[in-house]
């Protein structure tokens, strides 16, 4: 099974900041365990890979199956976790070019998100690519009321509507919501929607392993089984309160003893395209969780090596008020073998017999001994292989590190107050 490793061993810091830190990690292990934290009323994603509904579970797999048997498209609306965890696990897991892959080399329908912005060019191009497809939807929303995935709800149901009918599209539309109350949840009721529940215990940037990022991972033909497994023995692995034998309560720690050395921002770095997306969720839940009361690293990412032509230059001597954060995978299935060539004008014949992740690997280990020699700290997640059971139990050590570390920094990390304050002037703006 796959297997998740935590170095710091270049993170510069000293045994005695360790130290002193273990006993605020492990005062958060027991108030995070014991459910006498702040924000207690969202920890349900804690036990959530052993302890969820196995029947609707099994709704969601037969659901994805039907719309892989009846649809082209499936289109998957919702903003924020509503969508960021369901786009990471595709994007890592499918082929690069999955939805420009015929119907019978796919292993499910097209996938394409909407509602996680407010572009009329988006959604008008959209609806030019769908009109000759069969096309399914998954709506996704607490409150159903949500403005971006609103939006979008209204003008592709309004789509589908004309194309099949008001009774056609009720096979077609997919709600994940609230179990009782909401926008969305009277209209599934109202209309006969299939529909889901969102864990009214789980903020929306902790629920991807819950039917918010399920049912699309599982319409995209990923083994949902194999990830919850692999996140089911990372909720094992990582509820041991002993730090030093916990990698993701020592991620927790260093990143906290760096901030209190005045590394203000955190970059997560990786080296595979397919991996890209995880910083966008990883985003969103360090953002989201830390950013309160004027603390708070600021999360930001780094696509190697694409950006090492970018923002190497920075990062090697800008300010140094930054720290990075390298996930690594350390097993691929697919790799090409790089041939020589006789007029070697390129100069690339020293590279011959080597693979392309050989290359990309020690282009890592270079730039990581560069920035050390820069005074830029480093910490390494490594993942053994890139598959559905390791993604799972990454996906749960960074949720697992993210609530241990958001207490370790003295904020609520389950709320999100200032999410608030654009919404009001907007709605103002609007009339509302």
């Amino acid at each position: 099974m796959g297997h998740i490793k935590f170095d710091y061993t270049n993170a510069m810091i000293q045994p005695h900041e360790y130290t002193n830190l273990k006993k605020q990690v492990e005062l958060a292990h027991q108030m995070l365990h014991e459910g006498n934290g702040p924000g207690n009323d969202y920890i349900g994603w804690l036990d959530y890979p052993e302890n969820f509904n196995r029947e609707e579970y099994e709704r969601i797999k037969a659901s994805a199956k039907r719309i892989a048997s009846n649809s082209d498209v499936l289109i998957v609306i919702g903003i924020g976790g509503s969508y960021l965890g369901a786009k990471t696990v595709i994007d890592a897991l499918s082929h690069t070019f999955y939805n420009e892959l015929p119907k019978e080399k796919r292993k499910g329908p097209k996938i394409y998100f909407a509602g996680h912005q407010i572009s009329g060019t988006y959604l008008t191009e959209l609806l030019e690519m769908i009109q000759d497809q069969d096309v399914s939807l998954n709506v996704i929303s607490k409150s159903g009321t949500t403005t971006e995935p609103a939006i979008a709800f209204r003008v592709l149901k309004k789509a589908l509507e004309d194309k099949y009918g008001k009774e056609g599209v009720k096979s077609r539309i997919y709600a994940t919501t609230d179990s009782e109350n909401g926008a969305l949840r009277k209209l599934a009721n109202a209309e006969g929607y299939e529909s889901f529940v969102i864990p009214a215990n789980v903020g929306g940037r902790y629920s991807v392993l819950t039917p918010v990022g399920l049912l699309p991972i599982a319409a995209a033909g990923i083994d949902v089984d194999a990830l919850m497994a692999g996140a089911a023995e990372g909720m094992k692995e990582y509820g041991n309160p002993n730090v030093d034998e916990n990698p993701a309560y020592q991620y927790a720690l260093v990143r906290n003893v760096l901030y209190r050395k005045g590394k203000a921002i955190e970059a997560l770095v990786n080296y595979e395209p397919s991996m890209a997306f995880l910083s966008e969720w990883w985003m969103q839940l360090f953002g989201e969780s830390e950013g309160k009361d004027g603390k708070g690293l600021f999360p930001t990412k780094l696509n190697n090596t694409t950006d090492l032509h970018s923002m190497g230059q920075m990062v090697q001597d800008g300010p140094r008020h930054l720290f990075e954060t390298v996930v690594r995978v350390e097993a691929f299935e697919k790799d090409i073998v790089i041939e020589s060539d006789a007029l070697n004008l390129d100069g690339l014949n020293y590279l011959s017999g080597k693979t392309m992740s050989y290359v990309n690997d020690n282009a890592f280990k270079g730039t990581l001994e560069a920035h050390l020699d820069g005074n830029v700290p480093n910490c390494v997640i490594s993942m053994s292989q890139k598959d559905a059971f390791t993604l799972g139990k990454l996906l749960y050590f960074f949720m697992k590190a993210c609530g241990i570390s958001g207490y370790v920094l003295g904020v609520n990390p389950f709320d999100q107050p200032g999410v608030e304050a654009y919404k009001k002037n907007m709605f103002r703006l609007l009339g509302k």
